[in-house]
């Protein structure tokens, strides 16, 4: 056999080996790709499997009435009835009470209502009082409001938010607030939701990069004022 021969004869098979190392590897590749995936691919797949972590510590807290405002977020009748939230309703009385505090260290108050609420729907003891600013918005009560304004002009650089839905208009309002770089104080027996939803809040506000180095959490009875 000449040289020029046996030189096609191995260009032959290596291109052979070649094309039927290629066919495998497509084989494996497509078959990688349209095997059921496995029980680990998602979060839904390990849902059970999660562990709530340790409950965040309240802190004790002591406030400025000079530097402070208190936020009342829809606390209406279509957002904070037996029906729908009834944790809600069981913390209008505590609302109220933190409510009457401020007012009596004079400091400012604001509330919200949702995108279609009504001032008249808010309920009973903790209704806007005369001069008291009411904004209407989706969950952040910053957007398209003059909140952050109101706060501004009175020199506040604390918050206070109480409200409902706990992962609603809590969440996400103060999420804004600390965006905009105010101290954000949530008392978790002033917020409301279900009691996973609550958790999950109460949680993300410590730990989220947006949060958890504006935010305290604490109980209204575990707040003092600064003489």
């Amino acid at each position: 056999m000449t040289k020029g021969k046996q030189s096609a004869k191995y260009c032959t098979r290596w291109m052979a080996g070649a094309l039927v190392t290629a066919a495998v590897l497509v084989f494996a590749v497509s078959g990688a790709f349209t095997q059921e995936p496995g029980k680990t691919e998602t979060i839904l797949d390990e849902w059970n499997a999660v562990k709530a972590p340790a409950p965040p510590e309240l802190e004790h807290v002591t406030l400025d009435p000079a530097d402070t405002a208190f936020l009342v977020l829809d606390i209406q009748q279509s957002t904070c009835n037996e029906q729908q939230r009834p944790r809600c309703v069981q913390s209008v009385p505590r609302i109220g009470r933190f409510l009457e505090q401020a007012r009596a260290q004079n400091v400012p108050v604001a509330h919200s209502l949702t995108s279609t609420g009504r001032a008249e729907d808010v309920l009973a003891g903790v209704k806007p009082a005369a001069g008291e600013p009411v904004v209407r918005s989706s969950v952040d009560k910053f957007y398209g409001t003059d909140l952050d304004e109101f706060l501004k002009e009175r020199g506040i650089r604390t918050v206070v938010i109480a409200g409902t839905a706990a992962n609603g208009a809590v969440l996400h309002t103060a999420t804004g607030a600390a965006m905009r770089g105010y101290r954000v104080i949530v008392p978790v027996d002033l917020m409301s939701a279900d009691l996973y939803a609550e958790q999950y809040t109460a949680w993300h506000l410590v730990n989220a990069p947006g949060t958890r180095r504006q935010t305290t959490l604490t109980r209204s009875d575990l707040i003092d004022w600064k003489k």
